[in-house]
């Protein structure tokens, strides 16, 4: 008898923002709602990977603020908003909802996630950009928490 393993949390949280990042680049491209996005990614072959309660709840946090949260993001930018990729746009809405809205993640553990993820589905050196938007966001969001971590090039 062989025993099943089951999944870290860490890694079910990373397919969970990988199937947000779907989800989002999805809205972003045609602008399905949120029940079909969902009914959708229920299809995916991670969704059985994922954290399910986590990855519906993230999904569901980052639809109801996108417009803030591209308002929050569109001052660290070096181009317009609407000039991003839809991936890199994904992710930042993505990584910028943990930044701002879950303390519960270390700073560094939500650039992390969201540099990895421009690293496996953005552009070639799409993940410098994403760092370096993510690491002013926190600098504003918890400035705290940054002065004790030591925010800096390449620490993330």
């Amino acid at each position: 008898m062989t025993e099943k393993k089951t999944p870290k949390a860490g890694q079910n949280r990373r397919k969970s923002r990988e199937l947000v990042l779907k989800g989002l680049y999805s809205q972003i491209l045609s602008e399905t709602d949120l029940r079909e996005t969902l009914r959708n990614l229920a299809e995916d072959e991670d969704y059985a990977r994922a954290d399910v309660e986590y990855f519906k709840g993230l999904l569901e946090g980052v639809v109801a603020e996108r417009a803030a949260l591209e308002a929050r993001i569109a001052p660290l930018l070096d181009r317009a908003l609407n000039e991003l990729s839809p991936v890199e746009h994904a992710i930042l809405c993505l990584s910028g909802y943990e930044l701002i809205h879950d303390v519960s993640i270390p700073y560094r553990v939500a650039i992390n996630e969201g540099v990895e993820l421009a690293k496996r589905f953005g552009g070639t050196d799409g993940f410098k950009f994403v760092n370096g938007v993510l690491d002013k966001l926190a600098a504003e969001v918890r400035p705290d928490e940054v002065k004790q971590g030591g925010i800096g090039r390449g620490k993330s």
